[in-house]
């Protein structure tokens, strides 16, 4: 069931009540019963970090692996090396 959270007009304190959608909003603050009104409080779910692309699930998987190893059969170019003190 969802939470809802009300706050009292008059002495604004907040309430919170599990409901059911079809259920009938509160109109009277337990309290002092001055009247509810309902507001939108922040979500408890975050989205964080990557898994909302289509390939980060299942079976669509990419080339990731083959870039992060090594390649170790290939030649590659001598870097140039530094110039010294002695080489001038």
């Amino acid at each position: 069931m969802p939470v809802y959270e009300y706050q009292c007009s008059a002495c604004k304190r907040i309430e919170e009540a599990f409901q059911k959608i079809s259920d009938p909003p509160l109109a009277v603050c337990p309290q002092c019963r001055g009247r509810l009104e309902k507001i939108i409080s922040h979500s408890a779910f975050h989205l964080k970090g990557s898994g909302w692309y289509v390939t980060d699930y299942g079976g669509a998987k990419t080339d990731t692996t083959e870039k992060s190893q090594p390649a170790s059969t290939e030649t590659t170019p001598a870097a140039p090396s530094a110039k010294t003190k002695d080489d001038s």
